[in-house]
């Protein structure tokens, strides 16, 4: 199996990094944040021109700044090659602004909006959460994701500028959901418009869907500890049809206890 990972812009490293293998060793992959990705025995190439996408079998989105990454796609003419990728089926994960990018519809968008893949069912709100200043973390219930592939009930969600699904059609499964809390500032990316403290009620938006052979999670499972996302996007890759064997990935939901000396990402955390 070899994994595409769209490198024009955003944390395409970290999933790379995630979806190696060297020697069935686990190896410590540093950026800007904590975090280490367990290797899972997979070949990740970046994607920056249309016809690399014909020498992968899967695809990943990564998170980014979504308005930059789809001026970049456009100039590089990728998005016919995109969305005929998804039309053929093949199973492609975007994360944070790659979900922004699968999106049949996005709201809260810059003026003049950017252009979108599509393909997924839904409505995504970008940059829900707020602006740079307002990422932060909490433990997200992923029931699904612990029934497939073990581990806790929940994984650490990290939201940096994150987006939101606002509604989802029929055949979108939900993953995930986050229930707001109700003193958390919101800022809107169209308006610049500030809802003060205390002045929004609790509200649960969708964080994670799939749809077909799509997968969309509105945070960065590359910057945790925990792979059972990517494994969980592998074995879905395999049940496409490529021939890879999904019994040789792994997930793993625990941190490395080496890693409890290093120091965390600086993200308010939200229980």
């Amino acid at each position: 199996m070899v994994v595409g990972v769209l490198a024009l812009q955003g944390s395409f490293n970290e999933h790379i990094a995630g979806t190696l293998l060297f020697s069935h060793t686990c190896l410590i992959s540093y950026h800007q944040y904590y975090f280490f990705l367990r290797r899972l025995g997979v070949k990740g190439v970046e994607i920056k021109k249309p016809e690399q996408l014909d020498n992968v079998s899967s695809l990943i989105i990564p998170g980014g700044e979504s308005t930059t990454m789809a001026k970049l796609a456009e100039f590089h003419k990728l998005f016919p090659a995109l969305r005929e990728f998804v039309k053929m089926g093949k199973p492609v994960w975007g994360t944070c602004a790659g979900l922004i990018f699968l999106a049949d519809k996005a709201v809260g968008q810059k003026q003049g909006g950017q252009e979108l893949v599509g393909g997924l069912d839904c409505t995504v709100h970008r940059n829900f959460f707020g602006s740079q200043i307002q990422s932060f973390e909490a433990d997200v219930s992923v029931p699904e994701l612990a029934s497939k592939e073990g581990g806790p009930e929940t994984f650490r969600g990290v939201f940096i500028r994150a987006p939101a699904i606002l509604e989802v059609g029929p055949e979108v499964e939900v993953l995930a959901d986050y229930l707001v809390p109700s003193n958390k500032v919101l800022y809107s990316s169209s308006t610049v418009e500030i809802q003060e403290e205390n002045s929004t009620p609790e509200k649960k938006v969708i964080v994670a869907v799939k749809q077909g052979s799509l997968l969309g999670t509105a945070f960065h499972p590359e910057l945790t500890a925990d792979t059972r996302w990517h494994s969980y996007f592998l074995k879905m890759a395999s049940e496409v049809g490529d021939g890879a064997s999904s019994s040789s990935i792994v997930a793993v939901g625990e941190e490395d206890p080496g890693l409890n000396q290093q120091s965390k990402i600086d993200l308010p955390v939200f229980q």
